[in-house]
Parts: structure tokens; C-alpha cells; sequence
């Protein structure tokens, strides 16, 4: 082997005697120059985030000496150097996977492809140690795609590429095998790696490499920079593989050697494929020995097969999918495909649809005050039927999500409703009696799905007439507010408007509270993106103006959302980057908007009743309406926020919700319980934003209803 002092640095601890006596020599000659930026790098350790441990920012520091340049450069500890050179892999390599890699060893044979490769492995970190074999020497010629310079030529191109990886890392491990690898030497090169990638010219030293390797279990890599092929040989799990995927037939390395170059040639190009080498390629071949000297090669074809192996390597080294066999990475090929990129009709300002107004028909009014109720993800999980004598309010089941545990949110949503209808009724003198569900078990069978029935009758109630207008009126607002006190009037309305249908209203208006409500939500926030059915079912309500329609769903402008944060809207719908957070423990960036809008607050609420059937839930859902519009009519600004836990009420519930997530679930629903004070009887109907806010940008569309002056309809 090449001894260590041609082509890596030597590491001095100044704090060290014997190494500040040699830092101490250096310093004396004056042709030795010293290079200090320690501060600059420490401030860029300490700026990284998470912020590094104790242990890295305190390491310290050491010389770095470089003997083919007669410079010393100071340099962070190895915690603290490999912390801040790798910090910019993440997350496209994790800090798990980055430890990983760190413990393979790969070998490279061939260092001219091999140069671009080491130098690829070594840059990412997707190795702790390179051994490189090569017995050429940098030669003029090989600049166009070497990546060495006219300081190097004479040198032997393992040497180059080692200094080159010490001067990016002078932790990094490596060793040169300057003599190249032979049948003899080849064995000890392989012994201890964890793979290799073959760059050798060498047809019959091809065929040792893998006889060794195989023999050996060690996958081999090998790039062909035309048209950027790849091959993968895992002998690893395929010890019998036949070698080059048997492209070759029984080929072995003796009889190779005894081949002239002429006779190899059919066998190179079997190899290569002959029929899918590039058309350049294939007339260049032709020419060699005639006018051209050898095959030709380009330096961004070397470079790409570097970054190809370097990614087949961390596949390797993750233990992700690699299969046997071969593939192209053909840029000319597919820089044929340009096309001019979709351009997505977006429209995030303009009208609503317009005032709500007031159909003058009863009937009419009922059933359109009905059908103006929220839901969770303006689901509108009802169906509406009314004759000339009463309202049947209907469950969907079709129209509901896995937050829906038991239909709960959906009987609240129902509730809604039959509050709306009821205020449309009394201020049209048409308020009758009100029944909830049918005969037999709610849901057991198809008549089951009736919630409540409303009769048609002549009378009217003063107090719920007079809330017919902001019954029409009302609307969720996302927009941020300006926290401000809500009086003892605004306090007293919201509480009586709650207990008048039947349920209690706990209202937290201290800084503190509010703060650790948003926490909690933010945290309940995350685990939405995070597990794939409620993150699918969450942006599968999103509604994007100019594309699709707004019947239903959330239109994204009633998001209030800035051009950045719709933009970024689109990267957190992907259900490939959630998974990578969540497999990565991650994503505490995805409750933000929640918890800063939560915090803006001027109050949280929780509408709460006694029970949990489903009847309970249908007078939580009335009684929500009722704070809703009172709030509106006291000047705040109304936004649902019910985290994914509401209505999970045990064990098994939370974690049918979110399997890998139920005891994040379980802490966040006991910490709502004790912060809004609810008793062992009582559930949650919602949990309610209100704020001193500007007007919401857009309201909320619904699904049309018929006209039922004629008898049934169904809305």
C-alpha cells in the first residue's frame, strides 16, 4: 500500500505536547503556512439546528497538515466537523442513516470513472472508508473528465483522489493500493469490504474482480458512462449469480487473459450491448486505432455515473430495494422529453358566490337554513327531506371521515342543522315539535339513519326568531387575530347561548391556557399529516378555486393563507413526504398554523355536554350553532379547530384513529380534558377559535337544494 503521508493530512492536537513540539517545527519553516477560520466555523456550528450537543460544541479543535501543499489549516473536532460538513444532507439523509453509511467500506477499482465516484461517496458521507486501487497515472489526456488539475500530472490517480477527499475531510479513511490489484493482490484488497465498484479497462481483471467478490459475497457496481449505464451484481444475496448477469456465457478470468485484444472485442461488446450503445458511441468504436485513440468519454457522463453509483451505494448501504441487473440513466434521452410544464389555473382572490339572502317560501327557508349548518371539512354529512307537514333530518354515512369516530362530529354537524331549522322556522311561524331518531338502534338498519324529525306547525319563538338573519349570516374565519379581552356581556351571552340547548360552554381566556391549547392542538395537527388515512381524508377536502368544485369541501382562499403558505400547501398534500417525517420522527413544523392561529385567539372554547350517545351529540351540535352565532353577533370571528382526539373516547378508539400515534392521542385529549374541566360524564361537541379578527375572505358554499313546494325533497 501506498504509505498514508502521500495523500492524507496529519491531525495535531495542539493541547498535546508532542504535537504542539511538531506544530512548533512547522511554524518555524517558513515555507509552511498556517490557515485559522475556527471562529467562522464554530458560528456556523452553533447556528445549526437542532443546536449541536455540548460535547460538539466544546470539542476541540486540531491542525490539519498537508504535506503536497506545506499548509496547515485549523479545523473543528471529528463530532463537530462531520456535524456541520453533513448538516446540509438532511433529511435527504437522516442523522441514523448518515451513522449507518458511516460504517461501510467500499472498495473502487479503477480510478479514473472511480475518481468522480470516490469523490461522490466521499462528499455525501455514504461511506466511512474508501479503498482505492489504481497503478495509472494522471496524464493530461485524462482531464476531461478526471477531476484532478495540472498540479497532479505524473501522479498516480489513487494518490490524487485521496488528497483530494483529505482536503474536503481529513477524517474521512482512505487507502491507495498505488500498484493497482492483480490475481494475486486482488483478494487481500476485497477482504473486510462491505462492496465494489469496478472501473478497470481490463476485460480479464473485470472477471477477477468478480470471481473474488463473489466468492466473497460482495455486491459489485460498475458504471459504463455511455448513456449512463448502471450495473448491479449482488452476489451478496445471489452467490451463484453468474457473472456480467451471464452476458458473457461460463466465463472465467484465465481464459480472458489468454485472449488477444481482438478477441476480446465481440465480448466487449456484448458486454456493453452493442445495439443499445449511443449512435456516437457506436460510429467512435469504428474509428479506434484509425482516428480516434480510444473509445471517448465525456466528463458530465463520469460525473453522472458517479452521482448513479454514489445512490446505488446508499441503497446498498440502507438495505433499500436493489435488484440485480441493469439500468440506463440516459440524459440526452431524456432531455428529448422537455416539455413546457402545466401551468395550474389558480384563482386565490375574487367573489364568494355572494350574499346569502333570505328565500321568502317557509319550506324553502327551512330547508336552506338546514343546509347552511357546518361540518367538519364542510362534509355536509345530511340528507334533507321535507312534504308539506315536517323536516327529516338524515344521516350519510358516505359522507364522513375516520375523525368521525362513531359518527359523533357527524351528529354534531346534524345538530347544526336542526338548530338552523328551527330558527328558520320560528322567524317564518312555522316551529313545531322536534323528534330525535327513529324507532330501533340508530344506524342498524337503513331507517336508522334518521336523526331527527321536525313538525311543520303555526308557532313562533321570539328568541329564535330574532337569530334567523345571523343564522344566514354566519361563517368559519381562519384569519390570525389580535388578542383582546372579551367583556362580561360578550362571556354571559356565549354562556347562556350554550345552556340554552342543553349544554355547557368552557371558555379559557388566559394568555397561558390559550398558549397550552395550541400546543395541544399543533401536536394533534401533526399527527394528522402524519397518519396516512387522516392526512388523505384532510386534503381530499381541500377545494382549489378554478379546478374544482366548491359545493362542498374547503375552498383553500378561506384558509387565509399567504402565496408561501400555499405553495407549501402543495408540498404537505404529498403523502410521500409525510411518510418520510413520520418515518423519520418528524414534522413538528406541520402544526405551526395551528398553533400560532390558536394563539391569536382572544378566547377558546369547548362546547360540552352531559352523555355520550348519539342524542347528546345532536344537542352538542345545536348548542355549538347557538355560540357560534352569538359570538358573531358580539364581534369575534368563529373557527372550529377540533383536534383528531375529540371524538376518540377510549383506548381503542384513539388507536383504531392513528395506530402509530394513540398514546400521543390519549396524552392530548387527557390534557384538553383538564384545561377545559370537563367531568367523567361529560364529552366534547367541539372546541371553537374566537377572535378579534377582519372579515373572512370567502364563505363557505353548500350542495343545492330542490325547491320542496311540491311535495318531498331531498337536499
Amino acid at each position: 500500500m501506498t504509505p498514508a503521508d502521500e495523500y492524507a493530512a496529519t491531525l495535531f492536537d495542539e493541547h498535546r505536547p508532542e504535537d504542539a513540539e511538531q506544530l512548533a517545527r512547522l511554524r518555524a519553516n517558513s515555507g509552511t503556512v498556517f490557515v485559522d477560520r475556527i471562529e467562522s466555523q464554530r458560528e456556523s456550528l452553533r447556528a445549526l439546528l437542532p443546536r449541536p450537543d455540548p460535547h460538539s460544541l466544546d470539542e476541540p479543535p486540531v491542525w490539519a497538515y498537508y504535506p503536497w501543499r506545506r499548509t496547515a489549516v485549523r479545523i473543528l473536532g471529528p463530532t463537530a466537523y462531520r456535524r456541520l460538513r453533513l448538516d446540509r444532507n438532511r433529511n435527504k439523509l437522516t442523522g441514523r442513516e448518515q451513522q449507518r453509511l458511516a460504517a461501510l467500506e467500499v472498495g473502487i477499482v479503477g480510478l479514473s470513472v472511480g475518481h468522480a465516484v470516490a469523490l461522490a461517496l466521499a462528499l455525501e458521507g455514504s461511506c466511512g472508508a474508501l479503498r482505492l486501487a489504481d497503478f495509472d497515472t494522471v496524464d493530461l489526456s485524462n482531464l476531461n473528465r478526471v477531476p484532478a488539475t495540472v498540479f497532479d500530472l505524473g501522479l498516480n490517480k489513487g494518490v490524487v483522489a485521496a488528497r483530494r477527499i483529505a482536503e474536503i475531510d481529513p477524517y474521512f479513511r482512505v487507502s491507495v493500493e498505488s500498484r493497482g490489484v492483480t490475481a494475486e493482490t486482488i483478494g487481500p484488497f476485497l477482504d473486510g469490504l462491505d462492496l465494489v465498484v469496478e472501473e478497470c479497462d481490463s476485460l480479464d481483471m473485470k472477471v477477477t474482480v468478480r470471481e473474488q467478490a463473489r466468492a466473497r459475497r460482495l455486491p459489485v457496481l460498475m458504471e459504463t458512462s455511455d448513456r449512463g449505464l448502471l450495473d448491479v451484481e449482488r452476489f451478496d444475496v445471489e452467490p451463484r449469480r453468474p457473472l456480467f448477469h451471464g452476458l458473457l456465457g461460463d466465463v472465467d478470468s484465465a481464459s480472458l487473459a489468454a485472449l488477444s485484444t481482438r478477441e476480446k472485442v465481440p465480448r466487449v461488446l456484448r458486454l456493453l450491448g452493442a445495439a443499445e450503445l449511443s449512435s456516437r458511441m457506436a460510429a467512435s468504436l469504428v474509428e479506434v486505432g484509425e482516428t480516434v485513440s480510444t473509445w471517448p468519454q465525456l466528463g458530465g457522463d463520469v460525473l453522472l455515473g458517479a452521482a448513479t453509483v454514489a445512490a446505488a451505494v446508499r441503497r446498498l448501504g440502507l438495505g433499500q430495494p436493489l435488484p440485480s441487473g441493469r439500468v440506463r440513466v440516459d440524459l440526452d434521452e431524456r432531455l428529448t422529453e422537455v416539455r413546457p410544464p402545466a401551468v395550474a389555473a389558480e384563482t386565490w382572490h375574487g367573489p364568494d358566490g355572494g350574499e346569502v339572502g333570505m328565500p321568502e317560501d317557509g319550506v324553502t327557508a327551512i330547508v336552506h337554513a338546514a343546509a347552511s349548518a357546518p361540518s367538519g371539512g364542510n362534509a355536509q354529512p345530511w340528507r334533507i327531506e321535507c312534504d308539506a307537514t315536517e323536516l327529516r333530518l338524515h344521516l350519510e354515512p358516505d359522507r364522513t371521515t375516520a375523525m368521525d369516530v362513531r359518527f359523533r362530529g357527524s351528529c354534531v354537524a346534524l345538530g347544526a342543522a336542526l338548530f338552523n331549522a328551527r330558527v328558520a322556522a320560528a322567524a317564518h311561524g312555522r316551529l313545531g315539535p322536534v323528534k330525535l331518531f327513529g324507532e330501533g338502534t340508530f344506524l342498524d338498519d337503513a331507517a336508522s339513519t334518521l336523526v331527527a324529525t321536525m313538525s311543520f306547525g303555526a308557532e313562533s319563538d321570539p328568541s329564535l326568531a330574532r337569530r334567523y338573519p345571523a343564522v344566514l349570516r354566519r361563517g368559519t374565519n381562519r384569519r390570525a387575530g389580535v388578542p383582546a379581552r372579551i367583556d362580561r356581556d360578550t362571556r354571559r351571552a356565549l354562556t347562556d347561548a350554550a345552556r340554552s340547548e342543553g349544554a355547557r360552554l368552557s371558555l379559557l381566556t388566559d394568555r397561558s391556557a390559550v398558549a397550552a391549547v395550541a400546543d395541544l392542538l399543533a401536536a394533534a395537527e401533526r399527527i394528522r399529516f402524519l397518519e396516512p388515512i387522516l392526512h388523505r381524508e384532510m386534503i381530499g377536502e381541500l377545494r382549489w378555486p378554478g379546478t374544482d368544485s366548491l359545493e362542498t369541501g374547503i375552498d383553500v382562499r378561506s384558509l387565509e393563507l399567504d402565496d408561501a403558505d400555499l405553495a407549501t400547501l402543495r408540498v404537505l398534500g404529498r403523502p410521500d413526504a409525510m411518510a418520510m417525517l413520520a418515518q423519520w420522527g418528524l414534522g413538528r413544523a406541520l402544526g405551526t398554523l395551528t398553533r400560532d392561529r390558536v394563539r391569536s385567539s382572544s378566547a377558546v372554547a369547548a362546547v360540552t355536554v352531559d352523555g355520550a350517545g348519539p342524542p347528546d351529540f345532536v344537542r352538542g351540535g345545536s348548542a355549538v350553532e347557538s355560540v357560534w352565532v352569538a359570538a358573531e353577533e358580539h364581534g369575534l370571528a368563529v373557527q372550529p379547530v377540533s383536534p383528531v382526539f375529540l371524538y376518540g373516547r377510549d383506548a381503542a378508539e384513539l388507536t383504531e384513529l392513528a395506530p402509530d400515534h394513540d398514546r400521543e392521542l390519549a396524552a392530548g385529549r387527557r390534557g384538553l380534558t383538564d384545561l377545559f374541566g370537563l367531568t367523567a360524564g361529560e364529552s366534547f361537541a367541539l372546541v371553537l377559535r374566537l377572535s378579534h379578527a377582519r372579515p373572512a375572505s370567502v364563505r363557505s358554499r353548500r350542495r343545492p337544494c330542490d325547491d320542496p313546494a311540491g311535495g318531498d325533497s331531498k337536499g
